[in-house]
């Protein structure tokens, strides 16, 4: 029972690594359900409680830099309030109203408009917008290493 178990957290953790870059899809979660499907199928005994601390905190950075990397991203490149608040409302509504496509496009357009709003010539806003999307391709990287580690702790207990 032990191999099902750790081979299928195995799937389910390679599977969440690609899920990590579909915008909108909750790999973090996916992951979360990994290991904990795997320590049920087993009793729970595999996986120490600093094992799961460690987990969730994992998990909660991944998903915390995943929301804010985008108006991080503008801030670095020159964006003021306006911007930063921005690129945020803009993933918001490009993620809703675009979808996967909107996660990318929302917080350059909403840097780049607020900047503008807020009086900043076009090469300006234009420099905060492009931050914006470095930020969210950034935080998308870096999400994909929290990733890589959440499992790497999980296979390092269980095989």
């Amino acid at each position: 029972m032990n191999l099902a178990a750790d081979w299928l957290f195995v799937f389910l953790w390679l599977l969440a690594l690609v899920l990590t870059f579909v915008p909108m899809v909750p790999a973090t979660l996916v992951i979360w359900a990994a290991a904990l499907l795997q320590e049920a199928m087993v009793g729970f005994s595999e996986l120490s409680t600093l094992d799961w601390v460690w987990l969730i905190g994992l998990g909660l950075l991944a998903m915390t830099l995943d929301n804010v990397a985008g108006a991080l991203g503008a801030k670095r490149y020159g964006a003021g309030r306006a911007g930063v608040w921005g690129a945020a409302i803009g993933a918001l509504v490009g993620a809703l109203t675009l979808g996967p496509v909107g996660i990318l496009i929302g917080p350059f357009l909403g840097a780049l408009i607020a900047e503008l709003l807020a009086g900043k010539s076009g090469a300006e806003a234009a420099r905060a917008a492009w931050g914006s999307l470095l930020g969210v391709l950034g935080g998308v990287l870096v999400k994909f290493v929290v990733h890589l580690a959440m499992g790497w702790l999980v296979i390092e207990k269980i095989f």
